[in-house]
């Protein structure tokens, strides 16, 4: 076991928040809650719903969604929306993009579901990726899903639509929606939660759904094969409550506001020119750090793969990566380790749009600061 060496104060960052999510929230998000009206009422009364359509009209325009797409929310975080996505979107079998832990969980949830036809899965292995590809009619596939960021590892997809008759295209956006522009015009689901790059808390999905999601949601809900879908799971009762500007049933009305307060910040920042120019600037701080460090490497070794807002960074086996972190934790630098089961000597840094660039430079200081004198 290695001995870290002691910090100097003035190395460390003034926050020291860094989780790849939960990630960082600012001090103005909290102060939110406090608004009169908000916390502690009905969501179904006219403040909070006032609430809810400025969150998805700032959505709206943070992500230039397509006029005749619908923004839904619904209660669960977007783990919660794969399963509706088994319920209402998977006809009868799914293909997946796996390059990371999220990517195979959604896959899992379809490999199990009793209805559905075992998916198939394009794998590639952690730190790379691969492009799902069209199934022949043979296969009878028709959704294909992948995630737009792995948070896992730090790998970040390129935005297409898989070219196949009569199916959909799903993307996990919730590692990295706000932090990046995405056209919107491939995905017929894009989701997400709320507890990234938008900085609020846990306990929410919100997707943007094209005419064709939800044509097919209402189709499978319809259907005569017999097909159960508990309310909670109905995406048609998530689109025609979103359209009242509300949830089903209690949502987690702090990470509304929160969100809410934070795509409000984004906008008036600049909007996604920003925050995605803010997002690779921080992150490329830190991948140029690592390619200039004997004692570290990108995990990512293509940089067209390299996430803009989810840096892993391999450390030198003769330094644990998990030490290091729980060293840099104990000095108010938290969240930074590995994601469980990449099984890499690894850090894994967030750089969202409201951890500030001199909080990373001052985080690259005193990994070196702790690196130069054990090795």
């Amino acid at each position: 076991m290695v001995a870290f060496p002691d910090i100097p104060q003035a190395l460390l960052p003034t926050d020291g928040r860094f989780g790849c999510g939960p990630s960082k929230v600012r001090a103005a998000q909290i102060e939110a809650l406090s608004s009169p009206l908000l916390m502690g009422t009905s969501h179904r009364a006219a403040p909070v719903r006032g609430v809810v359509a400025s969150l998805k009209d700032g959505l709206r325009s943070l992500l230039s969604v397509p006029d005749d797409y619908e923004v839904v929310l619904g209660n669960g975080g977007a783990s919660a929306f794969w399963d509706v996505a088994c319920a209402c979107l998977i006809s009868s079998r799914a293909a997946f993009g796996s390059w990371g832990a999220f990517g195979a969980k959604f896959a899992s949830e379809a490999a199990h579901a009793p209805h559905l036809t075992t998916p198939l899965i394009d794998e590639a292995t952690p730190g790379s990726l691969i492009t799902v590809s069209p199934r022949g009619t043979s296969e009878g596939i028709d959704v294909y899903a992948y995630p737009h960021n792995e948070t896992s590892t730090g790998v970040t997809s390129p935005i297409y639509r898989v070219e196949a008759p009569d199916t959909l295209t799903l993307v996990d956006g919730t590692s990295i929606v706000g932090a990046a522009p995405v056209d919107l015009t491939q995905i017929d689901a894009y989701y997400f939660s709320l507890q990234k790059a938008l900085g609020s808390d846990g306990g929410l999905w919100v997707a943007f759904l094209s005419p064709a999601a939800i044509e097919r949601a209402r189709r499978i809900e319809e259907g005569s094969d017999g097909r159960w879908v508990p309310q909670f799971l109905s995406l048609t009762a998530a689109v025609q409550n979103s359209r009242k500007d509300q949830t089903l049933n209690t949502p987690a009305l702090a990470t509304i506001i929160m969100a809410q307060a934070q795509v409000r910040w984004l906008l008036e920042r600049g909007g996604m020119g920003m925050a995605s120019t803010h997002c690779a600037q921080a992150s490329s701080l830190i991948y140029q750090w690592a390619e200039a460090n004997l004692a570290a490497r990108p995990f990512v070794e293509n940089p067209a793969w390299r996430s803009p807002v989810t840096a892993t960074i391999e450390i030198d086996e003769a330094a644990s990566a998990s030490e290091l972190a729980a060293h840099l934790r104990a000095r108010g630098i938290v969240d930074i380790g590995a994601y469980r089961g990449v099984g890499a000597n690894q850090l894994r840094i967030g750089t969202w749009p409201s951890v500030e660039i001199e909080d990373v430079e001052a985080l690259l200081a005193c990994i070196d600061y702790c690196l130069e004198r054990v090795l």
